[in-house]
């Protein structure tokens, strides 16, 4: 019991000391986490609403595909992302294996999936109530689809919240990709699974505060950002 409570004292001595240790491992989880979201957010919301608007042969099909990547199992993507980037990879001239840059790809093939088809789900709702006005001003779906994207802005935004809490807990993937070399490409995951294999359980701990209180602080934002959509859907 002493070693655990004078675990949690040291744990709150780094993070009240703004260990630099600590900070770099924190920065570097936010930096790839926020490039991997912002990408992703470029790529899916586009994607789920061109599939929430537009119909074409073997729609249901993508959306049912689109449905099924969101669960991909992490390691997996961090192995297929390993193959394609290492020396003997299709893309191992990059040379970008054990870097930021392949930890950025793995999490945004993790997330896409995630971006898109919440984004269809918002997109199609509110383009059901808006479909015969569409009509009626003779819009083209080119036109069509940004306007659906802005006006559902704030939904949206819960989206983007949500992806970059599954980027920002990923251990799986970017382990793999990344290798957790020390002042290179460790994370917050990957850290903690590191110094708690080690024993080193004061900056495990600190690691996993920190964590939690940005998960906390996501689903915080998460539910103000909705309580804001239904009260300007309602104003």
């Amino acid at each position: 019991m002493q070693d655990f409570s004078s675990s949690f004292a040291l744990a709150f001595a780094l993070i009240g000391g703004l260990d630099a240790d600590l900070l770099e491992i924190i920065g570097l989880s936010l930096r790839v986490s926020l490039i991997a979201v912002i990408i992703a957010a470029i790529i899916g919301f586009p994607l789920g609403a061109s599939i929430a608007v537009i119909r074409f042969p073997g729609r249901q099909a993508v959306d049912i595909l689109l449905n099924a990547l969101m669960g991909l199992p992490p390691v997996v993507v961090g192995l297929l992302v390993y193959m394609m980037i290492s020396r003997a990879g299709p893309l191992g001239w990059l040379n970008i294996l054990y870097s930021p840059t392949a930890m950025i790809i793995a999490q945004v093939i993790l997330i896409v999936p995630i971006v898109a088809a919440l984004t269809r789900q918002t997109i199609e709702d509110l383009h059901r109530e808006y479909d015969e006005q569409f009509r009626s001003f003779c819009l083209p779906m080119n036109r069509v689809i940004p306007i659906l994207i802005w006006d559902a802005r704030y939904s949206l935004l819960t989206v983007v919240l949500a992806g970059f809490g599954r980027a920002i807990a990923e251990v799986g993937a970017v382990i793999i990709v990344g290798g957790n070399i020390n002042h290179l490409t460790r994370m917050m995951t990957t850290s903690i699974a590191l110094e708690t294999s080690k024993g080193n359980l004061a900056l495990a701990l600190a690691l996993g505060l920190v964590l939690m209180l940005l998960s906390l602080t996501i689903n915080a934002l998460v539910y103000a950002l909705r309580a804001s959509a239904k009260h300007l859907a309602y104003a």
